[in-house]
């Protein structure tokens, strides 16, 4: 395995070596393959063709690494001391909030640690070859160093192969080059440098052959190959916690040394009052389950759980919950292009024939457009040349399209399905020419001749036509002639059509040229002598893989609410600045890209100019999609990165948020992504953005809400102990209001809609902390209200009553009367009200949950005071009429002060 590790590390350019050499290097005979004997020693040496994953954690490591977080100390700190102090039951309770905490995060790591597994079957197939001079078939698996491999169509390439023969062998790498066009192969050594897609004499394992055969050295296998590099990318990509777990980390750290600083305070202190130690303890414990929030992690699960639900109804399927929120607050959008903002199917956009220029309707391969000409629709059959420009694209052709549930497939060459579709769009089927025009001989497409012709049976007995398609270079030298608008021959205008070329290569389009010669009615075979001269130029047809039209509107409502798009892709720079044009990535100007060879040659300083200005990345090796993610995180951007191939899925695993296409996404980038889009439709980015962007001002209000009420107890507990006054609230009553009480109120935020201003607003600041001074000021304010309603009506009951437990109930009861109307100033309930009696008109989609949580809140309240087992329990006493009158009024002023803190930190 040494000898893997090597070419690892220090891979050998077979790119740039003739074919001999590469045979020499590997003591092969292209002709007969390798010995028997040879192969076991190589497998020996070599190993086995697969990746093998680095070993994962074991479970159970795994399982106890979900407790080492700051917030889920406090709550097993909070299950220590209730068990210390005998109360088992709420002790359990904790325990079981805590418990499934870390059970849905090791599910979830559980999942995300299968992307090698996935990488590994990606590239498993049986492979034709030879072995002591005879061709056979193997599991790629046993494939070794220097074993011969025969591709032909249809075939998945077993592992990389520097090819020694090549008969118009065509390879699509789209999920690994990012290339949507299959590549032509050849033999020929190419330069050193050349980027993946560039090595028209490799082919690499994962990828599939489209056209033709082939027959290629191994000269990679396994980790050595270059899916195993991606393997190894993934591997070692830093496993970046999410923006909201590494506020969440620093604010639970925070909040814990608040708590045991000031408990600890609060003993010291009291001891020397002169307090007795077991005292000090006890009321030392009491503020410390005052002061911890032990609903709030409920609350966070349930809220980023709810947030999975909306987004799942909006075709985006979240496989790691932070994840939720993560894409709500991205800054920066990276977008593979085929397949993700484009259709990834090649479309007819424009023609040129008879010297006229037509607009090609329609996307996809879907029989559905129609043809233009100035913007107006045609009859085709008054338009000879572009008829017959059309129809050659139709018989020139060896693909075929087939619907497959529901959807139009090509099966072939994405090239010639495009050409099809066209013919198609004006009635032209092939089925019914192939009557009137039976193919007698073909030359297939080599890419030495860069065209395909076809010999057929003519209209009338006197003559057969010759149909070709190819390149404009290719064909235009060999045309004397060209049809006019009327299907008339004119002499052909070579300067025009280069116009015409330049025209559509600007647009990014792939150019082919069509022509025809009309022969004898004898001839029966075709050669490459009959295509030399005296052909009949008929047009030119342009095509794209077009962007999809939902995903340009989603990339100007991204632009809108403050998000960078950009493009990092494995296409053509040409291209790709096309799309992005069409898709308006800059809208200040000319769109800037970058290539793959000019990122290598820059600095990190240079990277991080380029990466800022730059909206479209093209030709970019897998190592640096990554290192473009990292670049922009080390920047402060909170990074969402789409895409759907293998060479995707290290820079998906980087980001922030990696996001895979659901249906022609790998099962690799499926795996290492956070969110998967199951309708392929960067569209879906835009609702998802909205949903993550609610659930964080849902987590926000929870946590403006659940805090100030920790901190009136904890203030009044402190207070009361610093005084020696008698405890106003118990730690009973504490775990009443902490847990049962602050989650029935608080659970119907994560439930709330959307603000209508939620797409209208810049991202926040990544390193705006998860407790921002206005959010802070808010929970100091509501806090101080909270204590001195809970103090207040406490000492004011006792004094007139002498009933400490009736004190104590109205104590709670006005507390939670006054978290009614919080309630009500932070929910978009509220703000509909008070827009109600301004005479403001607007619609509300839901109000159901804040309703049902009021409801239940009332009602839990009514037995917490009036049931005769929970005043028994919970020290409480029943309440009259008028006492529930009083709780109702001293709590009105909350409306006054949450209307106040509402001016300088809007929540709703």
């Amino acid at each position: 395995m040494a000898a893997t590790s090597e070419i690892i590390t220090q891979p050998k350019q077979w790119h740039n070596l003739p074919a001999s050499k590469v045979a020499q290097n590997f003591s092969t005979n292209p002709e007969t393959g390798l010995t028997s004997d040879e192969v076991v020693k190589r497998r020996e040496r070599y190993g086995t063709n697969e990746l093998k994953g680095k070993s994962g954690t074991n479970p159970i490591i795994r399982f106890l690494l979900q407790f080492n977080q700051p917030l889920l100390y406090i709550l097993l700190i909070a299950v220590a001391i209730k068990a210390l102090i005998g109360q088992w039951v709420n002790a359990w309770v904790i325990w079981g909030v805590t418990l499934i905490n870390a059970i849905i995060g090791f599910i979830q790591e559980s999942k995300a640690e299968s992307a090698i597994a996935a990488l590994a079957s990606s590239v498993q197939t049986n492979a034709t070859i030879l072995r002591n001079g005879q061709k056979v078939e193997v599991p790629s698996t046993e494939l070794v160093p220097g074993d011969v491999v025969l591709l032909t169509s249809g075939d998945k390439v077993p592992a990389d192969l520097r090819l020694v023969k090549s008969r118009n062998l065509q390879v699509n790498e789209s999920a690994l080059t990012g290339e949507s066009v299959a590549i032509e192969k050849n033999i020929e050594p190419v330069e050193v440098d050349a980027v993946l897609a560039e090595r028209a004499n490799m082919a690499y394992a994962g990828s599939f052959v489209t056209f033709g055969t082939g027959k290629g050295i191994v000269v990679a296998i396994g980790e050595a190959t270059e899916t195993g590099r991606i393997s190894q990318l993934i591997e070692q990509g830093t496993s970046l916690k999410t923006p909201l777990t590494r506020k969440f980390d620093k604010f639970s750290r925070t909040l814990l040394y608040i708590i045991l600083g000031i408990a600890a305070l609060t003993f010291a202190v009291g001891l020397g009052y002169g307090n007795s130690w077991a005292g000090m303890f006890e009321a030392a414990v009491a503020f410390a389950v005052s002061a911890i929030p032990e609903g709030l992690p409920a609350v966070v699960t349930v809220t980023l759980a709810i947030g999975v639900s909306r987004m799942a109804r909006r075709h985006a399927i979240v496989r790691k919950l932070p994840a939720v929120e993560t894409l709500g607050g991205a800054t920066v959008i990276c977008s593979d292009k085929t397949g993700t903002l484009t259709e990834n199917q090649m479309t007819v956009q424009a023609i040129y024939a008879g010297g006229e220029q037509y607009t090609v309707t329609g996307t996809g391969y879907a029989p559905e457009g129609e043809i233009l000409a100035d913007e107006q629709p045609i009859d085709w059959q008054n338009f000879p040349a572009l008829a017959e420009c059309l129809q050659v694209g139709l018989l020139c052709n060896d693909s075929h399209l087939e619907q497959k549930d529901g959807q139009w497939q090509v099966v072939g060459d994405p090239t010639e399905g495009a050409l099809i579709t066209a013919a198609h769009k004006i009635g032209l089927h092939r089925s019914d020419l192939d009557t009137q025009m039976p193919r007698i001989d073909v030359i297939p497409f080599e890419s030495e001749f860069q065209y395909m012709a076809t010999l057929h049976q003519g209209g009338s007995s006197s003559q057969r036509t010759i149909y070709v398609k190819g390149s404009v270079e290719a064909i235009l030298k060999r045309c004397q002639q060209m049809l006019n608008v009327e299907g008339n021959n004119t002499s052909v205008d070579a300067d025009t059509i280069h116009q015409e070329v330049d025209v559509m290569a600007n647009l990014g389009l792939r150019v082919l040229a069509l022509a025809k010669k009309s022969v004898s009615a004898t001839q029966d075979t075709l050669d490459h002598a009959d295509i030399e001269q005296d052909l009949v130029f008929l047009g030119l047809q342009g095509m794209i893989d077009p962007p999809r039209t939902e995903a340009i509107k989603a990339v100007a409502a991204c632009q809108n609410a403050g998000i960078q798009v950009k493009m990092i892709t494995g296409d053509h720079a040409v291209t790709a600045r096309a799309i992005a044009q069409r898709m308006g990535f800059n809208q200040d100007g000319e769109v800037l890209a970058f290539t793959g060879s000019q990122l290598a040659q820059m600095d990190n300083s240079a990277l991080a100019t380029a990466i800022e200005d730059g909206s479209v990345f093209a030709r970019v090796a897998p190592e640096q999609k990554l290192r473009l993610v990292e670049a922009l995180q080390s920047k402060g951007e909170i990074v969402a990165m789409t895409g759907d191939g293998v060479n995707d899925a290290p820079a998906l695993r980087q980001a922030d948020i990696g996001i895979a296409m659901g249906g022609a996404g790998t099962e690799v980038a499926k795996e290492a992504s956070d969110m998967i889009l199951t309708d392929d439709n960067f569209a879906s980015i835009e609702a998802a953005v909205e949903e993550g962007r609610t659930v964080y001002r849902n987590l926000l209000k929870a946590i403006a809400f659940i805090l100030p009420v920790n901190g009136g107890e904890s203030m009044t507990i402190l207070i009361s102990i610093l005084f020696a006054r008698e405890l106003p609230i118990l730690s009973l009553q504490v775990l009443w209001l902490n847990m049962v009480n602050s989650i029935a109120m608080t659970v119907p935020l994560a439930f709330e809609p959307k603000s209508q201003r939620v797409m209208q607003q810049k991202p926040r600041s990544p390193r705006e902390p998860l407790l921002s001074k206005s959010l802070v000021k808010r929970i100091a304010v509501i806090s101080v209200f909270n204590w001195i309603l809970i103090f207040g009506v406490f000492e004011w009951i006792k004094q007139t009553t002498g009933n400490i437990d009736l004190g104590r109930t109205m104590a709670i009861q006005a507390l939670v009367a006054g978290r009614l109307f919080y309630l009500l100033s932070i929910s978009q309930l509220g703000v509909f009200l008070i827009n109600q009696l301004r005479g403001i008109r607007q619609t509300f989609s839901d109000a159901s949950a804040i309703g049902i949580g009021i409801a239940t809140t009332i009602f839990l309240q009514i037995i917490f005071s009036q049931w005769s087992l929970m005043n028994n329990l919970f020290a409480t006493a029943p309440l009259n009429l008028n006492q529930w009158l009083i709780c109702l009024l001293v709590a009105l002023p909350m409306i006054i002060v949450a209307a106040l803190v509402n001016r300088f930190d809007p929540l709703s």
